[in-house]
């Protein structure tokens, strides 16, 4: 039996691009579907949830910014991984969609090739996840790998991608102290390109799901971050 594609949800108003997008990612063995506006990709998530979503953050009607705070709402589909695809390439504008929920943020005028290699990237952190069988447990917090999920004194917390792969390899490092460039190669991927600023902002959101035990998950200035054994 042939394996499944993985699916990719292109949310893309600029007709040529999201044709472009669509094509390339056909090319690479994914299932692609298009979608022009933040409303219609909402129903087609919900309705046929993919593996990934690319995002333009600045759409017709219903923005990126405002289809990503709906998405990581709704429990059916808040744990899908989401890249951002933006003219807005500002620091101060990455900041906010990655503090919004998305995983990753690519600026226009991008190459196909890095596009790809993102995807891949994603696609491969997701796989880690869901195929390590380890239970990580440190004060309330719980961390089960094979069930890509994370609860806190028992309730359950929605994580993206990208924070689950920072929780998990915070928890694993049995209090050792990780620089931001440890957790960008280990949890991003060898070569992508994002700032030290970036990993501030993903720890930043996981600090404020994890609530009260976010005082396990420690700030060693000038270093990096630790998830120690007790606050």
């Amino acid at each position: 039996m042939a394996a499944r594609k993985r699916s990719i949800l292109v949310v893309e108003d600029e007709t040529d691009l999201a044709e472009l997008v669509r094509h390339n990612m056909e090319r690479e063995g994914y299932a692609c579907r298009v979608v022009s506006n933040g409303g219609s990709a909402l129903a087609e998530a919900v309705a046929h949830p993919p593996d990934l979503i690319l995002l333009d953050r600045m759409l017709p009607g219903m923005s990126g910014d405002e289809f990503i705070a709906h998405l990581k709402r709704d429990n059916r589909v808040a744990s899908i991984p989401v890249i951002m695809l933006t003219a807005k390439a500002e620091e101060a504008d990455q900041l906010v969609g990655l503090s919004l929920g998305a995983d990753d943020y690519i600026t226009k005028p991008f190459s196909m090739k890095l596009l790809l290699a993102r995807v891949a990237a994603m696609f491969r952190r997701v796989e880690i996840a869901s195929t390590e069988r380890e239970v990580l447990t440190k004060g309330p917090v719980c961390l089960d790998s094979s069930r890509h999920e994370v609860t806190v004194a028992g309730a359950q917390v929605q994580l993206t991608a990208t924070e689950f792969g920072l929780l998990r390899t915070l928890m694993a490092a049995n209090g050792r102290v990780l620089s931001r460039g440890h957790l960008i190669e280990t949890v991003m991927g060898v070569g992508v390109a994002v700032t030290d600023r970036t990993v501030d902002v993903h720890v930043t959101a996981l600090r404020k799901k994890l609530g009260k035990a976010a005082r396990w998950l420690q700030t060693i200035r000038g270093v990096g971050y630790a998830f120690r054994d007790s606050p």
